[in-house]
């Protein structure tokens, strides 16, 4: 049986209502990456790896139930996981008890911020998020994830709070490289990225993970490893640190808006490839949910996967439930997390590198350039303010929304008033957006042109087809202007208006 849903875009998937095979195949081979990526992300958060696998296993089972994309992966993200470790470093000492309760409360902010802002239909704010904003900042952050990997890659315990002093130290001490993790790393981006280009489907991390797994053991590596897990099952954990719910509002609030534009866009565009459509309040409501439950057993936040979903979709995903199926692989596979523990940490350093370079961008940086100059600024500032405001990135994207609401506004007052003569007619074009920001540069405008009682000239012609949104301010100026130019005994008419500010002008 298929039921339709109607999402609030219109037409929605078709979607099967029971689990099927192909469900079944995908989710298996979503939580086989998912997994080891997991364990990479909770590092890259500052927990313990373990703690990734409880971020990556109820998650998924709580989003199925709400999610509209059939395709749609939620779990651990190295965008969401650098968020969370700027906001975490800021407050608290890195893997210290308060640090872990502090990474769980803030899953549960950001859910139950994403949660109301879907129960109260308001996805539509997912489409107001600059993307120039987004571009900068999501490329400053793959910069700043890829330097936070190189000491690990390299299997260097650097020293320094910051990552990039710990990348200078890294870069200083060559002979603190070991070659071993050097060889696990070539070895781990080779299986990933080379594996990707034989196919999609090529099981590139799995096979990393296996290879380093069985080469540690075998040989004894004696550089830095996972460990032993630290419980052997999830559980509900509420002893959190409550006392720090204002400190971490601002950086849930920012995760809760800039981690869902990630799910956002793997949404739209599965939707606009099929033709379909999907519910933005129901995916905030199964993001949600889904950091919510990350929250309840010492996970952290969490959002849509890119890569994942796309593997998913290449596996034969058919609708939601392949998410659950993920979901309730990783969960049956924490009681065997030991198996993994003899895992190179340069493995996960360079499944996380991996995983963050198609994030870089820095094509789409340069070609903003050309396309739109203004909104290259915005990106490009907001580039260098999440670089240099690091760990504090929520900050950068403050910033840069900010910024681009300044610019906005800034454009709005631009109005252009060129004026020329032809033959016995004045003609005045007037270009931008009319309203009482603008209305003192159309003013000001006016008083430069000549005086049409100097001219030669039969009547003004004013072209507004170059005019936007016009408000009333700006139809009692026009008005004014007409009314001064006729009195002087010159007919002014105007041409190209919008229907809205004819009515208005009639009503004048």
């Amino acid at each position: 049986m298929a039921d339709s849903q109607r999402g609030s875009e219109g037409t929605a998937y078709t979607e099967r209502t029971g689990v099927r095979w192909n469900d079944v195949l995908a989710g298996i081979s979503v939580a086989f990456v998912l997994i080891p990526q997991s364990l990479a992300y909770a590092e890259l958060v500052g927990l313990p790896a373990f703690h990734g696998l409880y971020a990556a296993a109820l998650p998924p089972i709580a989003a199925a139930f709400f999610a509209s994309s059939p395709y749609l992966q939620t779990g651990p993200t190295a965008l969401t996981a650098i968020l969370a470790y700027g906001v975490l470093t800021s407050h608290f000492a890195v893997a210290s008890p308060e640090y872990i309760g502090a990474a769980a409360l803030l899953a549960l902010l950001v859910g139950v911020l994403r949660t109301l802002l879907g129960l109260f239909r308001l996805g539509s704010l997912a489409y107001f998020m600059s993307q120039p904003v987004l571009r900068g900042f999501t490329s400053a952050a793959a910069v700043l994830i890829l330097c936070s990997q190189v000491p690990t890659a390299l299997g260097v315990e650097a020293s320094g709070e910051g990552i990039f002093s710990r990348l200078f130290y890294t870069a200083t001490h060559p002979a603190s490289w070991q070659l071993s993790a050097v060889g696990f790393s070539l070895a781990t981006l080779l299986l990933v990225l080379g594996g990707r280009r034989l196919s999609p489907l090529f099981p590139g991390v799995l096979a990393a993970v296996l290879v380093g797994v069985g080469v540690s053991s075998w040989l004894g590596y004696a550089a830095p490893v996972v460990g032993e897990v630290g419980a052997p099952f999830v559980r509900l954990e509420l002893a959190l640190p409550w006392y720090a719910l204002p400190e971490l509002f601002v950086g849930a609030l920012v995760i809760a808006g800039v981690g869902f534009a990630e799910p956002t866009a793997i949404a739209r565009a599965y939707a606009k490839e099929e033709n379909g459509r999907w519910d933005p309040n129901r995916e905030l409501v199964s993001q949600g949910v889904a950091n919510v439950a990350a929250g309840l057993v010492q996970g952290f936040p969490v959002g849509g996967s890119f890569s994942r979903s796309s593997l998913g979709k290449l596996a034969g995903a058919t609708s939601r439930w392949s998410g659950l199926v993920t979901g309730l692989v990783t969960l049956a596979f924490i009681p065997f997390a030991s198996l993994i523990s003899a895992l190179p940490r340069a493995v996960l350093g360079a499944i996380v590198i991996a995983g963050v370079l198609n994030l870089l961008g820095a094509r789409e940086l340069v070609r903003l350039w050309r396309y739109a100059r203004f909104q290259a600024l915005t990106a490009y500032a907001t580039f260098g303010l999440t670089l240099l405001l690091a760990p504090r990135i929520d900050y950068a994207v403050l910033a840069g929304v900010a910024l681009a609401v300044g610019l906005h506004l800034w454009r709005e007052t631009q109005l252009s008033v060129q004026s020329s003569r032809r033959e016995d007619t004045l003609v005045v074009e007037v270009t931008g957006v009319l309203y009482f920001g603008s209305v003192h540069q159309l003013e000001s405008a006016l008083r430069s042109l000549p005086d049409v009682s100097d001219l030669d000239i039969e009547e003004v012609v004013v072209d507004g087809a170059g005019l936007g949104r016009v408000d009333l301010n700006g139809v009692m100026a026009l008005h004014a202007w007409q009314q001064k130019v006729e009195e002087k005994g010159t007919p002014l008419r105007f041409i190209h208006l919008q229907p809205h500010v004819r009515r208005m002008m009639r009503r004048l």
